[in-house]
């Protein structure tokens, strides 16, 4: 089962996230970009759901991060966010996120077809 990772701190959305996606995919789950950045030292996922408005480290520090480690530079990262503002798509495809989701989710046609969008090829 393909391994996506999925950084939110607001438990509800962790828990929908789950079921719209556990019977697809194997779903490791972080409450901030500090945990997910250690995680993924030891279990690199295949593609990251990343929420914006995290506590400690936001969502877009988390992706610069990512994109400086040589081993977690590749790996798809999905913007998944309530900043829905004229704008912010552009404003965060362009920081370096592969694409970009708003919440609350209410097409799942939009998240799957986005993650099988940018999930690698299976090895």
């Amino acid at each position: 089962m393909r391994n996506i990772a999925v950084v939110e701190d607001n438990p509800d959305n962790r828990l929908l996230l789950q079921v719209l996606l556990g019977d697809r995919y194997s779903i490791t789950e972080y409450e901030t970009g500090i945990l997910a950045l250690e995680g993924f030292q030891t279990s690199v996922p295949e593609l990251v759901l990343l929420d914006i408005s995290l506590p400690g480290m936001d969502g877009t520090e988390v992706l610069q991060r990512m994109k400086k480690e040589s081993k977690l530079a590749s790996v798809p990262v999905i913007a998944v966010t309530a900043h829905a503002m004229t704008g912010d798509r552009e404003r965060f495809l362009e920081m370096g996120f592969d694409a970009y989701i708003t919440k609350p989710i209410v097409d799942e046609k939009v998240l799957f077809d986005t993650i099988e969008a940018w999930l690698p090829e299976a090895k």
